[in-house]
């Protein structure tokens, strides 16, 4: 494993450099600010009269469309959605110098060859392990998330060079950056995302209150049971692992985590799992969400309303709202 840190970054190589930051959601917002702060000379690129073109502004940016934001950049990041970004590039690419760097935070449409960059760009890659507000409030309090750092193309023998420097401006190199490729992060993402940390936990969640339910059990103890104290467990696995979290539950729900969780988690979903990540490897995943997005999302739009209208919502909300101490 390479992983740099503060002491490999090269910050000259920006000093007074443009950076455009193309897109102003959540990583977008959080990159900008945190390389204002760092000193460097950020312009946003957004679509006039949007919301995000006027937050910007309200921001202290100065904001431009798209095409005329990229002009005269050293660093072009498309911070975008990813089923955005391949009609973004096309709109925006004739206005990029010679010479600059193309950055991503995830490398889907590079991976996948929906973008295909101009052969005098060199294209990177920096993916902070965490959401946009997590990457601001890190570097607010002296901190960093940690980030992956992948050069698809050097066409200026400096990629890696402007790519770390742009790590270190939004705080990441204080935390490490670790060296992978674009198939690496978008591969082990993607896999991620599905098996484990969205559709394998809500999968997970919803058997679990389905099967209390169905045994006679209340939906309010149920809920409380499988979806509100997920948040104790991933709290302590995120800050001391596996080891943390048995030292913080007691031996009868340690005893029954060895003995029951292999038999949740056996060899067939293992083997799902293994499925998911071969889809994701051979382009299958890639190729019908792209089908998906052209069609108009409509088997999106029927699953995620399904999600929505599940019982462990209604129940889940009503419960909320007498915890006056979350965010809603």
């Amino acid at each position: 494993m390479q992983m740099y840190s503060e002491s490999d970054v090269d910050r000259a190589c920006l000093e007074g450099r443009q950076i455009t930051i193309l897109g102003y959601g959540s990583q977008g917002r959080a990159h900008a600010l945190n390389l204002k702060d760092s000193g460097h000379n950020v312009v946003i690129g957004a679509r006039a009269g949007g919301g995000s073109f006027a937050k910007a502004g309200a921001d202290g940016f100065v904001v431009k469309e798209p095409a005329a934001a990229v002009q005269g950049a050293a660093i072009v990041a498309i911070l975008t959605p990813d089923t955005s970004q391949s009609a973004l590039y096309a709109s925006v690419v004739d206005n990029i110098d010679q010479g600059a760097a193309l950055l991503f935070a995830h490398g889907f449409n590079i991976h996948f060859k929906q973008i295909e960059p101009r052969s005098d760009l060199d294209v990177v890659l920096i993916a902070p392990k965490g959401p946009g507000d997590l990457v601001r409030r890190q570097y607010e309090e002296g901190h960093g998330v940690p980030c992956l750092v992948a050069v698809a193309q050097d066409s200026t023998g400096n990629a890696l060079k402007l790519a770390l420097a742009y790590a270190d401006g939004i705080g990441g190199a204080r935390a490490g950056v670790i060296a992978t490729t674009f198939a690496e992060e978008t591969e082990t993402d993607l896999f991620g995302e599905q098996a484990v940390l969205c559709g394998g936990a809500t999968e997970l969640i919803v058997a679990g209150y389905e099967t209390l339910v169905n045994a006679g059990y209340q939906p309010e103890v149920a809920y409380y049971e499988v979806m509100h104290e997920m948040k104790l467990i991933v709290d302590l696995l995120h800050e001391g692992g596996i080891a943390k979290m048995h030292n913080f539950i007691s031996e009868t729900a340690a005893w029954g985590d060895l003995i029951s969780g292999p038999r949740v988690i056996d060899e067939h979903a293992r083997a799902k799992m293994q499925d998911v990540l071969t889809d994701i490897q051979d382009g299958t995943f890639a190729k019908r969400w792209i089908a998906e997005n052209e069609a108009g999302q409509p088997e999106y739009k029927k699953l995620m309303q399904a999600d929505l209208d599940h019982p462990i919502e209604k129940v889940g909300a009503k419960l909320r709202a007498q915890m006056d101490w979350l965010e809603n």
